[in-house]
Parts: C-alpha cells; sequence; structure tokens
C-alpha cells in the first residue's frame, strides 16, 4: 500500500513539474532586434552593447550582451561593424504591453570603443500575446571622445496621454 501511495505521489509530482515548465514557456516572447550601424567612418565598435526595452507601464526587459544572448550572424561575424545590419533573436518575459521605449548602452570597452548606431527596431512575439513592432531613430554616437559625450542612447516614444485627452486634443 505505501509503494502505491508513493507511486501515486511521484506521478502527481511529475506531472505538476511538467505543467509548471508549459506555463513558464507560454509567459515568455521571442524578441527579434536589427540594429543598423552607420557607415560613419570609424562608426563600428567592439564595445559590449546592452539593450533595455520598456513598454508604457514602465515593465522591461534587460539584455545585458546582445551578441551572447542571441546574435544570429554567420560564425566569426565581427557585430555592430561600419555599415553592418545586425540582427539578434532570444527569448525573455513577455512585456504586459507594446514595446514603446529603449535605451541602448555600450560599456565603453575594447579598441574601437566609439559607436555610432543609426536605428534599432524590435518585434516582440509570444503565445497568446500581440505582436508589438518598433523602429527606434538612434543617429547618434555612443562614445566619450564625441559629442554627446554618452555612453547610452534613450528613446521614449510612450505616450501617457489617456484616450479621453487625445480625444478633446484631436478635436481642437
Amino acid at each position: 500500500m505505501a509503494v502505491r501511495t508513493q507511486l501515486i505521489f511521484s506521478f502527481f509530482f511529475i506531472l505538476l513539474s511538467f505543467s509548471t515548465v508549459a506555463l513558464a514557456d507560454e509567459q515568455d516572447c521571442v524578441y527579434s532586434m536589427y540594429v543598423r550601424t552607420g557607415s560613419i567612418i570609424k562608426g563600428g565598435t567592439d564595445s559590449i552593447i546592452s539593450l533595455k526595452l520598456e513598454d508604457l507601464d514602465g515593465n522591461s526587459v534587460e539584455i545585458s550582451n546582445l551578441e551572447t544572448w542571441g546574435g544570429l550572424m554567420e560564425p566569426g561575424h565581427n557585430y555592430f561593424e561600419r555599415g553592418n545590419l545586425d540582427i539578434f533573436s532570444g527569448r525573455g518575459r513577455c512585456l504586459p504591453g507594446p514595446v514603446c521605449s529603449m535605451n541602448l548602452t555600450s560599456d565603453g570597452s575594447g579598441s574601437g570603443h566609439g559607436w555610432y548606431c543609426n536605428y534599432v527596431e524590435v518585434t516582440m512575439t509570444g503565445v497568446h500575446s500581440p505582436c508589438s513592432q518598433k523602429q527606434f531613430a538612434v543617429e547618434q554616437w555612443l562614445a566619450l571622445d564625441t559629442s554627446p559625450y554618452i555612453l547610452t542612447a534613450v528613446r521614449n516614444y510612450c505616450t501617457t496621454e489617456s484616450p479621453v485627452d487625445r480625444k478633446s486634443s484631436s478635436t481642437m
């Protein structure tokens, strides 16, 4: 009898484990990014590039190293070089709302530490989640030796207007 009880308990434990894994997977989204480096001379970098994505409510997903997280280019590819369009894709927690803000950061390391980024395009998609796509125009150096002398570019396209505010402002 004790063996039978133990067997039933083990069966339910395994079943519970599988359902927990299935639920966790459904809450993950796939993020795809296209990052265009400018064709400006010395516009490429060997630095580590990170990206933080946010929705309207400030929920966020952070990627500490785009290249190691989800670089999709061929083996041996040199990411973030002059004129490159680099592609990244990986999984992360789904944001409740569409991506509308980003913080792109260089750690300033490497021999070619300055970087000129044209744009970042982000797509988020997941099971039972609406697809979200946003292109962030950066057009900025991430460098300490050229203007604007910072290693971060923040682009916030979120709007905090309520539907009533939008309606009243559009009728004026």
